[in-house]
């Protein structure tokens, strides 16, 4: 680790995502961007001379080689996750994946044990989850009573028809980009793992999933009810228990962070997922901590997807595996 104390960064994929990580992580008190890599080098370089970034290389492997880089984070579309993580542990970098960082449990095992095998912090990007308002919504959470559903919402409209998002090769569609969120946040809220899964999906011309709908059925009772779209445009999650519901209008991205307990507004603090998502990792880097997300809720992210595509595939109920 460097005399400064904080966690050299590097880039892998100067996408939109990218941007708001470079942009709000590299304020992160225990952390420096030092690096970005892209195929394309002069859009790496572009992205280096937007936010400050002082090392470009033109290719992943360069920058994987690169002995002033600590860690990694992987913003590649989704099918390339767990190919450039493994080269990124092999090569000895700590990695933050973009999310989902697959739909294939296998996968995800796999990327773990060579964590772990080369004692390297490894974690998906749910930066959501680091958020003061989710924290301050699972305070809350007891405050419904007994929980009986949870609905998550995540939807908005893609006009561009050459989205990588819309590329079944890439492993795009609305459940993989942003109903992964809602199986993050519903399975956070049920405190469990599904034990039964049903999808329902319809297709876009590209053959990816426009729209996913699904059942997540938990072990205490609990269902949740998913909704995932590249038609519309909305953003929620809802906690509904025996004495009132709990609703977070914009979980995911937090641009509008407001709480409502039944009738009552919640003031809640606001702050970025991204910056904090950095710290959290970097510090588990440096053994200042542990990170908030792991192999578990990797495993059980995939598990769940893996199982709501199949569901929607055989048109029936199905447990995700064990």
């Amino acid at each position: 680790m460097p005399a400064s104390g904080k966690v050299r960064w590097g880039i892998l994929g100067p996408g939109r995502i990218a941007a708001r990580l470079a942009e709000d992580g590299g304020q992160a008190a225990n952390a420096t961007i030092v690096a970005v890599a892209s195929r394309d080098r002069d859009r790496a370089a572009e992205f280096a001379a937007r936010f400050g970034i002082a090392r470009v290389h033109g290719s992943y492997e360069d920058l994987l080689s690169d002995p002033d880089v600590d860690a990694v984070y992987i913003g590649v579309p989704n099918a390339l996750h767990h190919a450039l993580t493994m080269q990124a542990l092999s090569a000895g970098k700590h990695v933050l994946s973009e999310k989902p960082y697959s739909r294939h449990p296998g996968e995800v095992v796999e990327a773990f044990d060579a964590a772990e095998a080369r004692k390297l912090v490894l974690m998906e990007a749910f930066m959501w989850r680091h958020t003061p308002q989710v924290r301050r919504f699972m305070e809350l959470l007891p405050e419904v009573g007994e929980l009986q559903s949870i609905r998550a919402t995540f939807s908005f409209v893609l006009t561009e028809p050459g989205d990588v998002r819309l590329d079944t090769r890439l492993d795009g569609g609305s459940l993989m980009d942003v109903g992964c969120y809602c199986v993050s946040g519903s399975r956070l809220v049920a405190g469990a793992e599904p034990v039964r899964v049903s999808g329902e999906q319809t297709l876009a011309p590209s053959g990816v999933d426009q729209t996913f709908s699904g059942l997540l059925r938990f072990p205490s009772g609990v269902v949740a009810e998913i909704a995932a779209s590249f038609a519309s445009n909305h953003r929620s999650l809802e906690a509904i228990g025996s004495k009132g519901n709990l609703l977070l209008r914009d979980p995911w991205l937090g641009e509008d962070g407001g709480i409502r307990l039944g009738d009552r507004e919640i003031p809640v603090e606001s702050d970025s997922g991204y910056r904090l998502e950095v710290e959290n990792m970097s510090a588990a880097i440096m053994g200042d901590g542990l990170p908030l997300l792991g192999r578990a809720d990797a495993l059980g992210q995939a598990r769940t997807i893996e199982a709501l595509y199949r569901s929607a595939e055989l048109g029936s109920a199905v447990s995700p595996d064990a």
